[in-house]
């Protein structure tokens, strides 16, 4: 053969001519085959297979007879050869279509065939395109460019074709994949995606460790992703391999790395391209509110603000500006914020962001949730954006830099909700708004923004309501602004329902303004002039109108969906939504979303102030409250029992009143949980009273997917101290008791077992005091699971089957499955592995008696550590497999981490490093149950697997972090980590 032949440049997958029915299609990046249309085609022998790939890869070109049986035999070809190339030629004829295989000076060629053929060609193309992309800046483009090449591979090239040219070109197709693979990780860690990528370099260094520049792309990766020991752990290990293998010291850029990290060069720190995974072209959100068409006056201001924005996009080299607007509430702050971005736009041709930070609400937006959300808006894609804030505020201004970006900052709470929020660089500006003057932060344009003139106030009147009504009734308007107190809002509200009345005239609305009892008393005392303004809209709703406004007020939470506005209100959801949609109208409410209601955070203050001012009954107020959590109750319930079939939990809980939904699956149960749950919590938190804290209780228990999930945590946790401190102080013990019980479980999912086994035992205690059995089963479980964990297993095991029992007396299925699988992990701690296996498969049994839910992975999950530790493997990872996809469809990243864990301890018990290595860092990127523990024992994992496949710096890294963890917690753990330690500490 003539030079070897290269990949042809061909055409590209998925093209027309390739979806034709008929269209032949070949593939040699893999077992070598060929498709007519769908169909699949025989392609004969072994060698016929040989001669088709080697004429494929000639694209088009006339092999010789000589040359093909070079390419199938080599130096020594069978007697018969060249009949042998005969009969292979015709059979392949009569396979393909008339034409293709065509003869030709004595040999053999290829001919016309459609576009996207030969997969290698397609993957040639792609790969082409890909590095156009990367050369235009576009990387996200470019690497879903090569993942779509890649996929193109399908095990090992020319798989099971003989002969010398299929072996040359098999290792050259494996390289150029190599090399292929090695360009999209590149991408991949310049675009902040190194977390992710840790797992799969692990493998391919396993895999491949003399390849020098995996080995650099891993150290790079673990550097970003805080693990500085392993990244040098990595090149010491490389560095010794090569010295062992090869006599050779590591290449230049692996050294100038290793220097580079010793180093803390800040330019390893960050990503140097994290841009948009998706994105075609640069993302530039535009996400500034509407302007308001009559704005009126502030000629000033707009002429200050203009000009700092303007001077901050025109100068090269100049700080990033920061303009803060400070001012009582109402007073305009929000609206000459976007007018004045607006007219800036044109400066900022790179975006403009915009946030809510609900400042002077009771839960002001969290900083590191505001910047999630700026970095999607900015293309970052969700997999690529960090955990702490710390790490979310650099990349965001690493995203940001080189752009114009204008960001408005609304609402603001203080200086310390601000800094992380800020972009930093040149060619950026922030406006941020707030009730207070923020003298603390550094180098900001302070802005104090008071009430409107008369002229002004009377103008913005003017332009809503319109110039014939005004100046007839000139006096009048006059009045109607200064009983506003110029005030802006207050001003909008009043001319916007004047003008939507034609019957009223200026004097009407004024005479109505004059009656001081229809306006708070302290209309000019600093914020108390906001809720004067609200009055005035408030004074002109409809009495169920007015009704709806007080009673929604009460409730906590970001928004409100209208299922539940409507318990709040006793009304059938038709009629609520009328009432709530002309409540939009009024300005006093927002639409959030469809089905969806807000507060502006100041108007629900008002709003509140109306109720325990306007309501004549107490016990109304109280009563919307109830049948809010009825309905929440209710609801979650039922979520509970569709994901807990056969579980008893929700009979034990207390009885509601007030129904809540249906659900036709269970992903739209899940679907409601998730999309409810930060609105559930805070109800749960504020149902503090005594005649509603016992079903404020049980609402989380209802909701405990929102705790094991890991997204609402934290919440969860706060609504559950919360109602503890109440419960104890009411002197209510069955609530207490429950209460403690739902802490304990948030404290055990963080591997918090000393705060854990505190609150269970306690729930214990108050549970026989109330002779409230169920909680006594839910304790037992979680204190079990801590002797287990901490090895005390005698102490371990009379709980668990206290747990079993009680969920057995009590007819609780589940739990009862629950209690046995618990028990299964138990006995193959201790080893006793037959019995192991026979718990978790009754705990299997039994959840599969019950139907298919949540719990079924659980036991999969016990099921296939058990088999694991019986040295049964392939029945294990079977088990654990099924389990990590259940955990995946319930929403329970928690779990899935754990699970990932479990199947990397089975692989290395299995003398599969690599593989165990890949789930083992998946299971530290992804989070598990158990907190630091657990995370001492992944670690301890990878260590293994790491030390298994050569690489002992960096196991050594791992084990000594894994010390310092399992040391923490007391456990056994820790003394096995320090004799893998100790053969290393004195090399």
């Amino acid at each position: 053969m003539d030079g070897g032949p290269r990949v042809p440049e061909q055409r590209r997958a998925g093209s027309a001519a390739t979806a034709e029915t008929g269209t032949l299609r070949f593939g040699v990046l893999g077992p070598v085959r060929a498709w007519r249309g769908e169909k699949a085609l025989g392609t004969g022998s072994p060698q016929q297979r040989a001669l088709l790939a080697a004429l494929l890869l000639r694209e088009g070109r006339t092999a010789t007879a000589a040359e093909l049986i070079d390419a199938l035999w080599g130096s020594e070809p069978p007697p018969q050869a060249l009949a042998a190339v005969r009969t292979y030629a015709s059979r392949l004829r009569k396979i393909l279509d008339p034409g293709v295989l065509v003869s030709e000076s004595g040999g053999y060629a290829v001919r016309g065939l459609g576009e996207g053929a030969l997969d290698a060609s397609v993957a040639q193309d792609l790969a082409a395109e890909a590095e156009k992309a990367r050369g235009a800046g576009d990387l996200g483009t470019a690497r879903k460019l090569l993942r779509q090449a890649l996929a193109l591979w399908d095990g090992e090239p020319l798989a099971g074709v003989p002969g010398p040219y299929a072996e040359t070109q098999r290792a050259r197709l494996e390289e150029w994949r190599l090399q292929l693979l090695e360009c999209r990780l590149d991408m991949d860690l310049e675009q902040g995606g190194h977390a992710e990528a840790v797992s799969e370099l692990t493998a391919l260094t396993a895999a491949h460790p003399l390849r020098e520049r995996l080995r650099e792309l891993l150290m790079l990766a673990l550097y970003r992703s805080g693990r500085q020991a392993e990244a040098l752990a990595v090149y010491a290990d490389t560095r010794r391999l090569l010295a062992e293998e090869l006599g050779v010291d590591p290449c230049p850029g692996l050294s100038d790395l290793q220097q580079r990290i010793l180093q803390a060069d800040p330019a390893l720190a960050e990503p140097s391209a994290p841009v948009a995974e998706q994105a075609a072209a640069p993302v530039r959100p535009a996400q500034l509110p509407a302007t308001v068409p009559d704005f009126t006056g502030r000629a000033s201001f707009v002429a200050d603000l203009s000009a700092v924005l303007s001077s901050a996009s025109e100068a090269e080299g100049r700080v990033m500006a920061v303009s803060a607007l400070a001012g009582i509430g109402g007073v305009g702050k929000t609206t000459l914020a976007v007018h004045v971005a607006h007219r800036a736009r044109s400066a900022f041709p790179d975006g403009q962001l915009y946030v809510d930070l609900q400042g002077a609400g009771p839960r002001p937006a969290e900083p590191e949730t505001v910047l999630g959300s700026f970095l999607r808006a900015l293309g970052t894609a969700d997999s690529a954006i960090p955990d702490s804030l710390e790490e979310r505020s650099a990349l965001y201004r690493s995203v940001l830099d080189g752009r114009r970006v204008l960001v408005l900052l609304d609402n603001a709470k203080d200086a310390a909700q601000v800094r992380p929020l800020l972009p930093g660089t040149e060619g950026c500006a922030a406006l941020v708004t707030s009730r207070v003057r923020m003298l603390d932060l550094a180098g900001a344009h302070l802005v104090d923004l008071d009430v409107m003139s008369p002229d002004e106030a009377l103008c913005l009147f003017t332009k809503i309501v319109g110039e014939e009504r005004v100046a007839a009734e000139r006096e009048a308007a006059l009045d109607v602004v200064a009983a506003c107190g110029f005030l802006p809002l207050a001003i909008r509200i009043a001319a916007s329902r004047l003008a939507a009345r034609r019957t009223w005239t200026v004097s009407v609305l004024a005479a109505k303004l004059a009656d001081e009892r229809r306006r708070l008393d302290e209309l000019q005392a600093g914020d108390l002039a906001v809720k004067a303004t609200f009055e005035l809209g408030y004074g002109q709703l409809e009495p169920a109108q007015a009704r709806a406004f007080r009673l929604l007020g009460l409730a906590d939470g970001p928004d409100i969906s209208l299922a539940a506005a409507a318990a709040v209100l006793d009304l059938p959801p038709e009629d609520t939504e009328e009432l709530l949609e002309s409540l939009v109208d009024t300005s006093l409410l927002e639409s959030a979303a469809p089905n969806r209601y807000r507060f502006h955070d100041l108007v629900r203050l008002y709003a509140r102030a109306c109720a325990e001012r306007d309501e004549d009954r107490p016990s109304e107020r109280e009563a919307a409250m109830s049948r809010l959590l009825d309905f929440y109750l209710a609801t979650a319930a039922r979520v509970y029992a569709i994901e807990r079939p056969g579980d008893r939990t929700v009979d034990h809980l207390e009885p509601t009143s007030y129904s809540g939904l249906e659900f036709n699956s269970r992903s739209q149960a899940l679907d409601w949980l998730f999309a409810e749950a930060q609105s559930l919590l805070a109800c749960a938190q504020q149902q503090q009273a005594h005649g509603r804290l016992r079903r404020a209780v049980d609402l989380l228990w209802a909701a405990k997917d929102l705790a094991e999930s890991g997204a609402n945590g934290k919440q969860y946790e706060s609504a559950a101290l919360a109602l503890r401190d109440a419960a104890q102080a009411a002197g209510d013990t069955r609530a207490e008791g429950r209460a403690r019980t739902a802490l304990s479980n948030v404290h055990l999912a963080a591997g918090r077992y000393s705060e854990a086994d505190q609150e269970a035992r306690h729930a214990m205690e108050l549970a026989v005091a109330a002779a409230d059995t169920t909680p006594i089963s839910w304790a037992s479980t979680d204190r079990g699971i801590i002797a287990l964990n901490r090895g005390r297993y005698e102490e371990a095991e009379q709980l668990l089957t206290m747990a079993r029992d009680g969920y057995r007396s009590a007819g609780n299925r589940s739990g009862e499955a629950g209690a046995l699988c618990n028990l299964a992990q138990l006995h193959q701690r201790m080893n006793r592995t037959h019995s192991a296996i026979a718990l978790a498969e009754e705990g299997v049994q039994i959840y599969q008696q019950l139907g298919f839910n949540l719990r079924l992975a659980n036991a999969r999950y016990s099921l296939g550590v058990a088999l694991t530790r019986a040295g049964r493997l392939p029945e294990g990872l079977t088990e654990l497999s099924d389990a990590l996809s259940m955990f995946a469809n319930n929403r329970q990243r928690l779990w899935e981490g754990t699970t990932h864990f479990r199947i990397a301890q089975l692989h290395l018990a299995a003398g599969s490093p690599a593989e165990a290595a890949q789930h083992a860092e998946q299971s530290l990127a992804i989070g598990f149950i158990g907190g630091d523990l657990i995370r001492g024992s992944v670690l301890n994992t990878l260590g293994k697997a790491l030390y298994a496949l050569g690489q002992t710096d960096r196991a050594r890294a791992c084990w000594h972090e894994a010390l310092l963890l399992l040391e923490e917690s007391e456990v056994p753990e820790a003394s096995e980590v320090r004799r893998l330690l100790s053969p290393l500490n004195t090399t």
